[in-house]
């Protein structure tokens, strides 16, 4: 039995769903970067589905998918510290209490 890439693409929308809910109705800043990065899991997944399933001697979905990780860890990294320094200042993460930026 060989898994198709319709398959890869129905777990792919299923991630980014689930992604996408969490960052709409979650109200904990590190919840809404977890559900971030599961939406660039989504698409990272694909970006390797296609490109085994179209261009299998190519490797151009791989290697976007590399950049797209490390561009994921770097906001990861910058979203946290931004957290945490919101965290200082107000003692809370909950995005509702975040307001210091507004005019």
């Amino acid at each position: 039995m060989q898994v198709g890439p319709s398959a890869f693409m129905a777990l792919a929308a299923v991630l980014f769903s689930l992604g996408l809910y969490g960052a709409v109705a979650r109200k904990s800043a590190v919840m809404v970067l977890m559900s971030l990065e599961l939406m660039a899991v989504a698409v990272s997944l694909n970006m390797v589905a296609l490109s085994r399933f179209v261009t299998p001697t190519e490797m151009t979905g791989q290697v976007f998918t590399i950049f797209t990780m490390v561009v994921s860890a770097a906001e990861i990294g910058l979203g946290l510290a931004l957290v945490l320094a919101i965290y200082r200042q107000t003692r809370s993460i909950e995005l509702t209490r975040m307001d210091t930026l507004k005019g």
